[in-house]
């Protein structure tokens, strides 16, 4: 299979099922592009995340570009941006209207109450996934000491996510790096 369809189908099949947006297709875009064609490790895979989420704009498009443009060069990184925002684009265009005009149908409401568990699920389970592959790589004291610094400073002072990324990445840089 070519590439370049490889690439398409990484990015758009889990654009089709990451209902709830970015967030919700990132451990469907990690399933594809390490466990299923391989081109990044667990490792990698969370450091491009880490990386990404510092950076302005939508993270499934930022992650399919860098994997596109590894993979394929520019080809390939248009082709993986395209094929994640492909889905929302026809499903926005086709369905917008339908769902609006049914959205207090009981059918449409328990179809809510349904995913939302399973999309939590899915970031539960790769949020063990970052952690264990965390631990592995930087023992299990940085790894408590890291999440226990980002837990307060995000949720007890209050922080700004962008700022205790910015603090991580300048505490990895000088504690972690190898």
């Amino acid at each position: 299979m070519s590439i370049y369809i490889q690439l398409f189908l990484a990015f758009f099949i889990p654009g089709i099922l990451g209902y709830g947006g970015g967030p919700a297709s990132i451990p469907l875009i990690e399933k594809e592009v390490v466990d299923r064609y391989q081109w990044l490790t667990v490792s990698e895979f969370s450091e491009m995340l880490a990386l990404g989420n510092t950076l302005p704009g939508p993270i499934a498009t930022k992650m399919a570009g860098y994997i596109g443009y590894e993979q394929a060069g520019i080809i390939g990184a248009l082709i993986t941006v395209f094929a994640t925002v492909a889905p929302s684009l026809i499903l926005m265009l086709t369905l917008l209207s339908l769902l609006m005009k049914h959205k207090e149908s009981p059918k449409v409401r328990r179809l809510t109450v349904y995913i939302r568990p399973v999309i939590a699920v899915l970031l539960g389970v790769m949020t063990l996934e970052f952690f264990y592959s965390s631990w592995e790589g930087s023992g299990l004291w940085q790894t408590v000491l890291i999440g226990g610094a980002a837990f307060l400073l995000l949720e007890v002072l209050k922080v700004h996510p962008a700022y205790v990324i910015a603090i991580g990445l300048i505490y990895g840089l000088f504690f972690l790096a190898a």
